[in-house]
């Protein structure tokens, strides 16, 4: 299975520490992030990568390049950002039409990606995708799902204030080759992934939640959680 790692983000919001570093690589536990996904998707069998860069992308680059995994990586630059759903649209040839991963890699995140995977496979026939999901303290703040007695997605309420409950999407998704096909084929001209692609596929979207830890390392004081969370013995 392939993943899109989105890693190309200017992370203003956890400035000054990113004046020097692109978020991707803000270090957790003295690892950079984009390694820890890169060992944790890795072992649960994910064995190949492509990683968009744009800012101080010549940091991610000298990653890259040092990386153990670095064989199984393609680096994708966008001299202007495409978009959450643009950096997927323009590389959908990377996919070959089989079940992929999509992942804002801006986020800590310990969930066990075999059961994912695991959920994904055995969902409801007329879903095209999984969704990640997790529970949030923050409501107003995340993008809230509402979900029917299969776990279908049926409301999406993006960072509003007072959602109707606190599950979050996670924007890791699993996506089917049904849905490339669509993808190639009717949203050439989207951007943004949360607010133009799940909207129009409401209850088409299977969830998965996880309760392991889940952070959006977005700001500086979900960075210091991140760093304070003891993640011994995590899978």
């Amino acid at each position: 299975m392939k993943a899109i790692l989105l890693a190309a983000g200017l992370g203003t919001r956890l400035r000054p520490l990113t004046n020097t570093i692109p978020k991707c690589l803000v270090p957790i536990h003295g690892q950079p992030l984009l390694g820890i996904w890169l060992e944790r998707l890795t072992k649960a069998g994910i064995d190949s990568f492509l990683i968009n860069t744009h800012y101080l992308a010549e940091q991610v680059e000298q990653f890259v390049t040092a990386s153990p995994y670095r064989d199984r990586i393609t680096l994708v630059h966008e001299p202007t950002l495409l978009g959450t759903a643009g950096t997927l649209i323009a590389n959908l040839d990377f996919f070959q039409e089989e079940d992929c991963l999509l992942i804002h890699a801006d986020n800590y995140c310990l969930a066990d990606f075999k059961e994912f995977i695991k959920a994904h496979q055995q969902r409801p026939s007329q879903c095209l995708m999984t969704v990640m999901t997790f529970r949030t303290p923050t409501p107003s703040s995340c993008g809230i799902l509402e979900l029917d007695a299969q776990g279908v997605v049926v409301g999406f309420h993006e960072k509003v204030a007072n959602p109707p409950g606190n599950l979050a999407s996670g924007a890791i998704y699993l996506l089917s080759p049904e849905f490339l096909v669509i993808a190639r084929h009717q949203l050439a001209t989207t951007s943004d992934f949360s607010t133009e692609v799940i909207p129009i596929l409401i209850g088409r979207i299977f969830s998965y939640e996880t309760n392991l830890a889940f952070i959006d390392i977005g700001t500086l004081s979900s960075y210091e959680k991140a760093n304070a969370h003891n993640n011994n013995g995590e899978n």
